[in-house]
């Protein structure tokens, strides 16, 4: 995100940060990502056959949010819709390009999982944060939904 949006400025007018947005600051820059992404780089498909790749790193960030919220592909996919602090966690720019789908994140979970990645990464943060002194509480966000009931239709 070179160029600042007109949501960028929208919300650089606000006087107080939301708590979402002090702690994806925080992991943002204590988690080692240029350590992570070299570790996931060799496993990751190249580009050579097939779709493009999506940005390492982004997917690194989406896996993540999913973690850290405990979402559904799809519920990261549209929590980072909805949320401009998720956005710029992920230095996504709407205008270059969109969040990668659920797919392409389940493809990139059973990546890091296949390679015992996770249980790594998992390890790391939480022996950053206890260096920190901090402790990190997995959140939930729960979604409205309309179901159709068994009455009249």
């Amino acid at each position: 995100m070179n160029q600042q949006t007109l949501s960028d400025i929208e919300y650089s007018g606000r006087r107080k940060k939301t708590r979402r947005e002090k702690f994806l600051m925080k992991m943002d820059r204590c988690l080692p990502w240029e350590r992570w992404v070299g570790m996931i780089r060799p496993l990751y498909p190249s580009g050579k056959r097939g779709r493009k790749p999506k940005d390492l790193q982004m997917m690194l960030r989406m896996y993540c949010l999913q973690e850290w919220y405990s979402l559904s592909g799809a519920g990261v996919q549209d929590a980072i819709g909805d949320s401009y602090a998720m956005r710029t966690f992920l230095h996504l720019d709407f205008l270059e390009e969109q969040v990668p789908d659920a797919t392409t994140l389940l493809r990139f979970r059973r990546l890091i999982r296949r390679n015992g990645l996770d249980e790594q990464f998992r390890a790391e943060l939480e022996a950053i944060l206890k260096e920190e002194h901090l402790l990190l509480k997995k959140g939930a966000q729960n979604e409205a939904s309309l179901i159709r009931s068994a009455g009249r239709r």
